[in-house]
């Protein structure tokens, strides 16, 4: 793929006379190329009876329309996956909105980065082939059959709104998508039409439930890296990870702080150019997180650009 990642893990369940697909990559003439030797190839000229998608990005979802209409099957998702998607791709062609470019601006964000926010407002719905007009519902804690064996759907938040995993009970496999990655920590971010949401919390919590579920033999195939075990190891991990850059940031803004630079409590490495929104996102989670929990309040500033400070009744993140 084009970026970082620079590839997608993608899964073929043998299923019966046919195929289920779980993931499909972006909609790139590159991507199609190999998808069509597959077809022929390992596929054997076996159907696809179904797309299953795990989430609403689109290195996953982006050749879902292409691939249900060419083997004439359906789409298996989740409702906000889908219906988000949907809302998403309509943003295609239109100018970045007024509130997006208030909500980087009260980050702290400079004129530079804004103007390629707005030149690159829009191309989400580029990398999408359009979308079928219905779907298959996937809903936690359903199961369907593959091959004679049940799978479970559990569903996840916080990196997507209703991020769907797979759980094989039979062959002990964690198809995961990007909920639980073996090294890299998947972005949790504040988005522009939802400023106040808490994704970190959920993220978190999705991550102990899912560990609560999962057994320790389990395989775990992930949307990108390796294939791996210790699944319960690694959510902890995960969970962890976040709770210190909790208690870093909630360190940092004993004095009024910018989102931008709150940057060193979250990030390991020096961020500029096309890092910067995403980075701004993922600040936001955190800040966000700690405004829930009490312990942080965000000052609106008469320049508009927002401030974030510690309580004065506040105790040490734990």
């Amino acid at each position: 793929m084009p970026g970082n990642p620079d590839h997608i893990n993608l899964w073929l369940l043998e299923d019966g006379d046919g195929w289920t697909v779980v993931d499909t990559g972006m909609n790139i003439p590159s991507m199609r190329d190999i998808w069509e030797q597959l077809f022929e190839g390992f596929m054997k000229g076996k159907p696809v009876k179904r797309v299953i998608v795990t989430h609403l990005h689109p290195d996953h979802i982006g050749l879902a329309g292409w691939m249900t209409r060419r083997f004439d099957c359906r789409l298996w998702i989740s409702r906000e996956e889908y219906m988000m998607c949907k809302a998403m791709v309509t943003d295609t062609g239109k100018p970045a909105p007024d509130v997006a470019i208030n909500f980087y601006k009260a980050a702290g964000v400079g004129e530079e980065v804004l103007e390629r926010y707005r030149q690159r407002f829009g191309h989400f719905g580029e990398m999408i082939s359009p979308l079928p007009d219905s779907y298959r519902r996937l809903k936690n804690g359903e199961t369907i059959e593959i091959n004679d064996r049940y799978w479970q759907v559990i569903v996840g938040s916080g990196h997507s709104p209703e991020h769907v995993l797979l759980y094989c009970p039979a062959l002990k496999i964690l198809i995961s998508g990007d909920q639980i990655l073996p090294r890299e920590t998947s972005n949790v971010s504040v988005m522009p039409p939802e400023p106040d949401s808490d994704p970190l919390d959920e993220w978190m919590a999705s991550c102990a439930n899912i560990r609560e579920q999962m057994p320790g033999n389990v395989l775990v195939l992930p949307a990108h890296e390796e294939p791996f075990k210790g699944v319960g190891v690694r959510l902890t991990q995960l969970i962890e990870f976040h709770k210190d850059k909790l208690s870093q940031l909630f360190n940092l803004v004993d004095e009024p702080k910018q989102v931008v630079e709150c940057f060193p409590a979250v990030f390991r490495r020096e961020i500029s150019g096309g890092a910067t929104l995403p980075a701004v996102g993922e600040t936001l989670a955190h800040l966000n997180s700690l405004i829930q929990r009490r312990m942080v309040m965000r000052q609106e500033n008469p320049d508009g650009v927002d401030t974030y400070l510690q309580l004065p009744d506040a105790c040490k993140f734990e």
